[in-house]
């Protein structure tokens, strides 16, 4: 051999016969061949960086490290289960991905209680999973992943404990899988609040090992979970005992088989939410109200395949229900209203909304205000067969109500405007009006009614018929008003604005006249100097002829004005001055967006209202450069600046 390593490919000549002794040797490097009185000229050698060993027949292979990591799963997982403490499971979940999936994968019940300690005592497994439920996390989009949830399921056990978990798939191809559920499930049993939101990755599997490892669930909220079914929902009503409030929203596997157990084997029911559901008819929710009847305090049933006969069974055994919403059954006709009215057991009731229900005319309204005598909050939406007979009779039979909210209710005119005015002028305190066209702007004489003292807040909202006349009346009837809301009432003047103010014994606090296109500055003006010293937010957007004159008067009169919305109005420069001269101390918001004629010059106007600052909106303000904003958000460093 050392005649092979002694070689120095210099000019020799060598015979055909092979220099090594071991024929096996010659693999090793290139051969010098076996032509016979070949000259050979000088060739490169192999280098080699494996050791051999030329003693033998084989030659040596790399020894591979000893390493935890070659340890199978099984063996790994009894070595992270006999850790000693929280602490030390959270650092090791930092080692690999492979440790954080198995650690997360050990269960309170799993961890090896006989470890000693530094000081020799023992470590009671406990401690590495708080029980106080102390913590909440929230994932959106593509953080909601399996290795997200298992970090958030390790981390928190030795923190006081995950309390509340909020997932939201956001429709995006998330990496969230059963799998990352289970590890929330197994550590993370003080969960008491957990929201899954668009998750198509999820199915019942995963909801099964929240169910099972999460004994103190509470509130359960399930929103576009396409692959989720009754079987969940059995497991959450077997699991599950303290569940006090349970949402489902856009889950069409969901059918009548879970919500009766539901009802059944969780004792503390108090709120229940369904929508959307298509799978969800009678059996569904009689099952689950018949079940929970004394305990059941809040319930909303929308876009479901419910008929008449749900209706009847609510009546008869909703005896604790405080508040109930009825949307857009369309398999419910005027008999069910009827009878859930005629049931009797909604005496506790006290909120009441319906909407979209073609179902609801005027012999169901009526009934329904004599079976809930106690209803303080009523909210009508899109009632297209409702009129006033049905309107006034309701407020008759249910003289309780406080605040009344109607919404595209066409049928409703002025008559049934002012006769529940009548009926309920005594408590009614709030009254909304939104998109009723069928009250129209008529000039009365209302002498027998009485004066509605009782009511502090006014709103009507893009009723088109509504008007000055309409207005003088309401200023006769509502001497009190504290909050008044006129949003797209383009038919109102001046002049029927004051007259819903003139004769006010109270002072308003929250004003909002958004595109009430013909109000100007007189108008404006003269409601400031009635209430200047009341008026705490004011909101002008789209008032196209209130200018200058009107952000003056607010200067100089309005000293506990908060918020100030004067967007897309006549203002310019001269009224930003204006305000910047006055005492607004507790300005906060000031919104200017839109205000094409509001230009750079105002830069120190609004650097001076900035100490008091907050919020300040210049949106689409033409006039005001890149250079005047970035001083700014210099100048007005604690305040939030929208451009």
């Amino acid at each position: 051999m050392s005649k092979v390593f002694g070689f120095t490919g210099s000019d020799d000549f060598c015979t055909g016969r092979s220099v090594y002794l071991n024929p096996k040797e010659s693999g090793l490097f290139l051969s010098l061949g076996c032509q016979k009185y070949a000259y050979k000229p000088r060739q490169k050698r192999s280098r080699v960086g494996v050791p051999f060993d030329f003693s033998g027949d084989k030659w040596f292979e790399p020894k591979p490290e000893p390493s935890i990591e070659t340890l199978p799963d099984e063996c790994l997982f009894e070595i992270l289960r006999r850790l000693p403490a929280g602490q030390d499971r959270s650092l090791c979940a930092s080692v690999s991905k492979r440790w954080l999936m198995l650690l997360s994968n050990i269960c309170k019940d799993e961890i090896c209680t006989e470890v000693g300690t530094g000081n020799g005592s023992k470590d009671g497994g406990d401690q590495g999973f708080g029980n106080e439920g102390c913590l909440s996390r929230r994932l959106e989009g593509k953080k909601a992943s399996d290795v997200r949830l298992a970090a958030v399921a390790v981390g928190t056990a030795s923190r006081g404990g995950l309390g509340k978990l909020s997932i939201n798939g956001c429709n995006s191809d998330s990496a969230l899988t059963n799998a990352g559920l289970k590890a929330v499930a197994h550590g993370c049993p003080s969960l008491k609040i957990f929201t899954l939101w668009d998750v198509d990755t999820i199915n019942d599997e995963g909801l099964i090992e929240i169910a099972n490892g999460c004994h103190q669930l509470e509130k359960l909220d399930l929103c576009k979970l396409q692959n989720i079914s009754d079987e969940a929902l059995i497991a959450i009503a077997n699991n599950c005992p303290k569940l006090t409030e349970l949402s489902i929203e856009s889950c069409p596997n969901i059918g009548n088989e879970g919500l009766p157990a539901i009802g059944k084997l969780c004792p503390n029911l108090r709120s229940i939410s369904i929508k959307n559901c298509p799978r969800v008819g009678d059996l569904g929710i009689v099952g689950m109200v018949s079940s929970a009847s004394f305990v059941l305090t809040k319930m909303t049933l929308e876009s479901l395949a419910v008929s008449d006969y749900s209706l009847a069974v609510i009546g008869q055994y909703g005896f604790a229900l405080t508040d109930l919403a009825l949307n857009s059954l369309s398999y419910v006709t005027d008999k069910g209203f009827w009878v859930m009215g005629n049931g009797h057991a909604l005496q506790k009731l006290t909120t009441l909304t319906i909407g979209l229900c073609s179902g609801v005319i005027d012999i169901g309204l009526e009934a329904i205000g004599k079976g809930c005598p106690n209803v303080k909050n009523f909210h009508l939406h899109k009632c297209a067969f409702l009129s006033d007979n049905g309107l006034v009779s309701f407020t008759k039979a249910a003289p309780s109500v406080v605040s009344l909210h109607l919404e595209e209710c066409h049928r409703v005119t002025h008559f049934g405007l002012f006769g529940l005015l009548y009926n309920c002028g005594s408590k009614l305190k709030a009254l909304t009006l939104v998109s009723c066209h069928g009250i129209k702007d008529l000039k009365l004489e209302l002498t027998a009614v009485s004066q509605c003292e009782s009511i502090s807040s006014l709103s009507i909202r893009n009723c088109p018929g509504v008007g000055n006349s309409t207005l003088a009346i309401l200023g006769k009837l509502c001497l009190r008003l504290q909050r008044l809301e006129l949003i797209g009432l383009e038919e109102i003047t001046d002049l029927g604005f004051l007259s819903l103010l003139e004769r006010s014994k109270s002072s308003l606090i929250n004003v909002n006249l958004s595109r009430c296109i013909n109000l100007t500055d007189a108008g404006v003006s003269s409601m400031v100097k009635l209430h200047r010293k009341t008026i705490k937010v004011l909101n002008l957007n789209g008032c196209k002829r209130v200018g200058d004159s009107s952000l003056m008067e607010i200067a100089g009169n309005c000293p506990a004005l908060s918020d100030l919305d004067v967007s897309r109005c006549a203002i310019t420069d001269a009224g930003i001055a204006a305000l910047a001269r006055g005492v607004l101390p507790n300005l906060g918001v000031l919104s200017l967006a839109g205000c094409s004629m509001v230009s750079n010059k105002s830069m120190p106007a609004l650097k001076k209202l900035g100490d008091s600052l907050e919020g300040l909106n210049i949106k689409n303000c033409k006039s005001i450069g890149s250079h005047t904003v970035d001083k700014l958000i210099e100048s007005l460093w604690i305040c939030d600046i929208l451009f």
